[in-house]
């Protein structure tokens, strides 16, 4: 994830000490309210009806505050915190939307799926999308760069190969998370360690006991599926690529505004000026090699300043939809430019509402307390912790949240532990970090899920290594392996 805010300076609200049921009842009726709105609208719950939910999620809490003397102007005041925090993440989606709009018209994306068909082999196509994935997401430090550029293109190809998207997506994922706790770029890489009192390269060097076998794995597994898949798309592949040739200009000259857009990003360029650089270059490209395509999307037959302006500034914001003689292929090149993503922003302030008033009303610090208190043992502490990042990532509904408080909490648990602090910024990011984008209404997941167009009950299953890193680490914790105390910090010896 790539925000602009600086999630360090986020504080955990503490009040009057709420009991336990107390901090449980809005979380309790969130997950009974937002189960039922799921049976009764499945896959359109997230239309509008879950946003709806969220907000009375929220209600509930703010009544729960109220009734324990938290003034409601101080549950605003969170609630314009958290939103604010978001200020980033809304506008990278909005130029992620303008990104895939003139990228579709320009011809980028179709041309990455036109060489990809004849690359990427279907039984190798999933093994690849995670190594892929993971190469650029720690080369950039965003999975939400990742999945925004290379990821609708594997997307793309994943549909001309009639591969299961919700397993294309999964491993998309799977490798973009492995960069975005691992790569030295990834904010929430130098935010974990910040939060456990440990640096950045301790924190890497350590994290790579558990994140290395869990790629493995996942990695293995999907080479598994992807000799067992069968796909119908590889027949037909000769009549597809003809399709792509005959609506679009191919050239890979167009490769070469995805290469800059990820230069700029391996050269620390912030997420909004390359995204918006990589819209301006699409849409540049657009007129220099889709001349006919963009005087249509004008309304017009012929390329003039006028339709070229309006056809780029649609490609940028509205729908947009490429006919080809291949019927299959209409729906992959159709995009909904910035408009597309206001439902996934929707979702994000009404999540961010309802995080900001738990927060406020003190709900976060008590439930983090009372998972803190459950186990005394070494192994009961790191549990404690997973149990914690992945609670906040379905109730704070945000990716950092669930780092900043587990780590302001546990921090001093583990020192009196003996445990050298690199156990916990590891814990965070094995928990924290990837599990965010398995909650739909997680700032991560309603993301993810619309930039890619795959819901989160289709990848969820699929995207290995973000539901295997929480056990992974357990398991370490567990038999003991590479835990660090902190007399063993001096000598730089690991058990």
């Amino acid at each position: 994830m790539n925000q602009d805010s600086d999630p360090k300076n986020q504080e955990i609200v503490e009040n009057r000490e709420l009991s336990i049921w107390e901090a449980m009842i809005p979380i309790i009726a969130l997950v009974a309210m937002l189960a039922f709105n799921v049976y009764m609208f499945g896959d359109d719950a997230l239309s509008g009806s879950n946003q709806f939910i969220l907000l009375l999620g929220a209600a509930v809490a703010a009544i729960v505050g109220l009734l324990n003397k938290t003034s409601f102007e101080t549950m605003m005041d969170e609630v314009a915190q958290n939103v604010k925090s978001t200020a980033g993440a809304i506008l990278i989606l909005l130029l992620v939307g303008a990104l895939a709009g003139t990228w579709l018209v320009s011809g980028i994306i179709p041309t990455m799926i036109y060489y990809g068909l004849q690359i990427l082999n279907p039984s190798i196509f999933l093994a690849a999308c995670v190594v892929i994935c993971a190469i650029i997401s720690v080369a950039t430090g965003s999975s939400w760069t990742t999945s925004a550029t290379v990821g609708i293109a594997l997307i793309g190809i994943a549909n001309a190969l009639d591969i299961s998207l919700g397993m294309t997506a999964g491993a998309i994922l799977s490798g973009a998370y492995f960069g975005d706790k691992l790569s030295p770029l990834s904010d929430t890489t130098n935010l974990a360690p910040a939060m456990a009192g440990t640096d950045l390269f301790t924190h890497i060097q350590y994290m790579l006991f558990t994140t290395v076998p869990t790629i493995t794995i996942t990695i293995i597994v999907f080479i598994i599926i992807g000799f067992n898949i069968e796909t119908s798309g590889t027949a037909d592949t000769s009549a597809i690529l003809n399709s792509i040739d005959d609506a679009f200009d191919i050239s890979p000259w167009l490769f070469i505004v995805p290469a800059l857009v990820i230069l700029l990003i391996v050269k620390k360029t912030p997420p909004l000026i390359a995204l918006l650089a990589g819209t301006l270059l699409g849409a540049i490209a657009a007129l220099i090699f889709q001349p006919e395509i963009i005087a249509k999307l004008g309304g017009s037959d012929t390329l003039s300043i006028q339709s070229g302006y309006m056809g780029i500034m649609n490609a940028i914001t509205v729908d947009t939809a490429i006919e080809t003689t291949n019927e299959n292929l209409n729906d992959l090149f159709a995009a909904s430019g910035m408009a597309g993503m206001l439902g996934t922003i929707w979702l994000i302030l009404c999540a961010m509402t309802f995080g900001g008033i738990m927060d406020a009303i003190g709900a976060l610090s008590r439930i983090s307390k009372f998972m803190l208190n459950l186990f005394d043992s070494t192994f009961g502490l790191f549990a404690s912790t997973v149990a914690t990042c992945i609670g906040l990532n379905a109730t704070a509904s945000d990716q950092y949240l669930a780092i900043v408080v587990p780590g302001k909490m546990y921090a001093k648990a583990y020192r009196d532990k003996g445990l050298a602090p690199e156990n916990l910024s590891r814990t965070l990011e094995d928990s924290g970090t990837v599990t965010s984008v398995l909650v739909p209404y997680n700032t991560c997941g309603a993301y993810q899920s619309g930039v890619l167009g795959v819901s989160v009950a289709d990848y969820f299953v699929y995207a290995i290594f973000n539901w295997l890193s929480p056990f992974m680490t357990l398991i370490f914790a567990a038999l003991r392996i590479k835990i660090r105390m902190l007399s063993e910090n001096k000598s730089g010896k690991i058990d």
